[in-house]
């Protein structure tokens, strides 16, 4: 309990500024003489190099600017055509199970230099303007059965 005792004799009082000049920190109350920094308000930002231009504005600026929304995967035509058979579906699922595609949270998008030539069914995948009018163009055409020729025509 006694250890715990404060002594008074430290305990000197907080110095009173700019409360005469007989307080001993009277009239510029520790701040110099004259000057910004001894007005009262006195705040200046970090940045600032008291009026030589900041070194924001002396760098030189990037030119364009970065995307923020994410892009996606991006696979090629002949990739899938390689993988997939005629009348498969292509989707996320189809995708990650031919280890095509690691991560489907960005979405996929099929690209190429190259031609569609089977018949897929795409779900949940972006496509080339190109490729939708290949994909449109297959499924435009219907295979044609040949006809048998009939016996009457087949004599003479």
């Amino acid at each position: 309990m006694l250890n715990k005792l404060v002594s008074l004799k430290n305990k000197k009082p907080n110095k009173r500024l700019g409360r005469g000049t007989g307080s001993g920190k009277g009239s510029t109350a520790g701040r110099g003489t004259k000057g910004q920094k001894s007005r009262s308000g006195y705040n200046i930002p970090r940045r600032f190099e008291g009026g030589q231009t900041s070194l924001i504005a002396r760098l030189p600026k990037a030119k364009g600017f970065t995307s923020r929304s994410a892009k996606p995967a991006i696979l090629n035509i002949a990739l899938i055509e390689k993988h997939f058979k005629a009348g498969e579906t292509i989707s996320f699922k189809t995708l990650l199970t031919k280890k095509l595609v690691v991560d489907t949270s960005r979405g996929v998008k099929i690209l190429g230099p190259g031609k569609l030539t089977k018949n897929l069914k795409f779900r949940d995948v972006k496509l080339t303007k190109k490729l939708l009018e290949d994909l449109k163009n297959l499924q435009s055409k219907k295979p044609t059965k040949l006809a048998k020729p009939t016996q009457n025509q087949s004599k003479p």
